[in-house]
C-alpha cells in the first residue's frame, strides 16, 4: 500500500510513524497515557484508538513479532496536528512493542483498513522540543 498524506487523516489528528521513517503509516482519534515524569525511569502503556493504516508497516511488525522474538522493538513517532494539518507536538517511543491489537469490526460495507485499539508499550519517551517543530 502506499503511504498516505496528512491531509488524508483530515479526522485523525495523531499521526504515527511506526519506526521505518517513511510514514506516517497510520493515523488516530485518540491517544492516551502519554506521559513524562521528570526524574523517573517508568513509563506507562500508550493506548491509541479508532485509526485507520495506509501501509503494511504494521502488519510487517506484528509478522516480525509472531515469526522472529516476541519482543521486536521499533521507534516509533507520533505527531499530533491541528486543524489546519500542522504538527503541533511531536513524541518518539523509545524501545516501542505492541502489547495489544485490536482489529476493526467485521463489516462487509466499508473498505477502509481499520484499528480499533493499539496499545505500545516503551523503554522511554522524548518530546520534541519547540525548535523542532514545523
Amino acid at each position: 500500500m502506499a503511504n498516505a498524506t496528512p491531509q488524508s487523516y483530515s479526522q485523525f489528528n495523531f499521526l504515527v510513524d511506526f519506526g521505518t521513517a517513511d510514514g506516517p503509516h497510520a493515523a488516530f482519534q485518540e491517544f492516551s497515557n502519554i506521559e513524562k515524569i521528570s526524574g523517573l525511569n517508568k513509563a506507562t502503556d500508550v493506548i491509541m484508538k479508532r485509526g485507520v493504516i495506509s501501509s503494511s508497516t504494521l502488519q510487517d511488525w506484528l509478522d516480525d513479532i509472531r515469526k522472529k522474538h516476541k519482543r521486536a522493538k521499533r521507534t516509533v513517532k507520533v505527531s499530533l496536528q491541528d486543524e489546519r494539518n500542522r504538527v503541533i507536538q511531536k513524541w518518539t517511543l523509545v524501545g516501542s512493542r505492541i502489547v495489544k491489537y485490536t482489529g476493526p469490526p467485521l463489516n462487509a460495507k466499508g473498505n477502509d483498513v481499520a484499528i480499533e485499539e493499539l496499545v505500545l508499550s516503551y523503554e522511554r519517551i522524548e518530546e520534541d522540543s519547540d525548535d523542532d517543530k514545523e
